[in-house]
């Protein structure tokens, strides 16, 4: 290609030919949204998507990914650190004035116009604005949080991403103690979450854990995993037997949902994480165990009839994940335990963007992965843990997680 040739190709829309087509798909799904629920939402969001790309030069995408998006994450990141979206969440759904130095508002306000000319505020006159539903949801730290730990706080690990693979001849990265954090960072602490308690974004990183799952059903609706079938039916019902062990389960969204949707249930539902972790518990119902607890260690509760885990897996590269599995495996029942792991399973093809997205997380932070199904078989079945999948219990095709049901072999 010369270079008049490939100029011309940088300013042109992408597929200009695609956007009488790609109108007509919008409005018919545009007709189905209102009855077809979080599915036919998706198929419109997507399709929109197609729409933006077609219609972009791939000089304005290249303007956009290395301009208008960094810039845009400086002004949010900016806001959530000042408390400037808490504030203007407080003063109402109104246009507010921003002058410079005005107090409680220690922000430039060339961050707001920005932010405003990428649609994330809206621009009511000279130095007005005001909020949008999204800068409106910066308010809550499950939000907002992801914004100061993955962003603010190792965000320049996926930026740098090429130069740690330049040093490790680009190879595929399964080596947690050797990740692109560590070399963007400096830092020679175990892994990206020791790094951001360090600087402070522990609680930061704990609101994310809880924000990201918003919006989805949990893995205990009957929906995704009949609890009152699999789990209830011959379980031990005595007070001090345990039900549901939560391993690192954070800051206990998933057991305070169970027990708000089976209030019922038989024998005891604890937490665990570490004692770091614990420390930062709050509003969890008191009947809930807490126990600070290193997965890396021997599990102090036998016999449980359920050990879960979410979103742990994906933080760690296989041959971690074969030692966090040992220490279930020989806390586990034989016929009686079952190993419950609430995960991402990616499709062969057609893989949901969260999806990749969550891969390249763990990619670039934490040289872990998120695993196919054949992946889920070879680090359960592969390792001669005596473990084996009995089912995977598969949400939509637009959940990011599935539920892996285990026992022993």
């Amino acid at each position: 290609m010369d270079a008049q040739t490939g100029l011309a190709i940088a300013t042109s829309p992408n597929d200009i030919a695609a956007i009488p087509n790609l109108v007509g798909d919008i409005n018919e799904f545009v007709k189905n949204l209102e009855n077809g629920g979080n599915e036919a939402r998706h198929k419109l969001l997507l399709k929109a998507r197609d729409l933006v790309q077609a219609l972009e030069t791939p000089r304005e995408t290249m303007i956009k990914h290395t301009w208008a998006q960094p810039g845009a994450a400086a002004g949010l990141i900016t806001g959530v650190d000042t408390g400037l979206w808490v504030l203007m969440a407080r003063d109402g759904d109104k246009p507010q004035k921003v002058a410079e130095g005005r107090e409680s508002w220690n922000i430039p306000c060339r961050l707001l116009r920005h932010l405003a000319a990428m649609g994330y505020l809206a621009e009511t006159g000279p130095g007005e604005y005001k909020l949008t539903n999204f800068t409106k949801s910066m308010s809550l730290p499950v939000i907002s949080g992801g914004y100061i730990a993955l962003l603010g706080g190792i965000g320049r690990s996926s930026i740098e991403f090429h130069k740690f693979l330049r040093k490790t001849n680009w190879r595929n990265p399964i080596d947690a103690t050797k990740t692109s954090m560590h070399l963007a960072y400096g830092t020679d602490l175990p892994n990206a979450f020791e790094y951001l308690r360090s600087i402070g974004y522990g609680p930061h990183t704990n609101n994310h854990m809880g924000g990201y799952r918003q919006g989805r059903l949990p893995w205990m609706h009957e929906s995704i995993y009949p609890v009152a079938k699999q789990l209830f039916p011959g379980a031990d019902s005595k007070p001090d037997a345990p039900l549901v062990v939560d391993i690192a389960g954070g800051l206990g969204h998933d057991i305070a949902e169970f027990q708000k949707m089976y209030p019922d249930h038989p024998g005891r539902l604890i937490l665990q994480d570490l004692p770091v972790v614990i420390a930062d518990v709050k509003d969890l119902d008191s009947n809930i165990e807490r126990i600070g607890y290193d997965f890396h260690t021997e599990q102090p509760i036998k016999g449980a009839r359920a050990y879960f885990m979410h979103s742990i897996m994906h933080d760690w590269p296989d041959d971690v994940c074969k030692r966090i599995l040992s220490r279930i495996a020989e806390a586990m029942k034989p016929g009686y335990s079952k190993l419950l792991i609430f995960d991402c399973v990616i499709p062969r093809t057609g893989a949901y963007w969260e999806n990749t997205a969550g891969d390249m997380l763990m990619m670039t932070q934490l040289s872990a992965l998120e695993r196919t199904q054949d992946n889920w078989y070879d680090l359960i079945e592969g390792n001669g843990l005596g473990l084996k999948i009995v089912k995977i219990w598969r949400c939509s095709d637009t959940d990011v997680e599935n539920l892996i049901e285990c026992e022993l072999a």
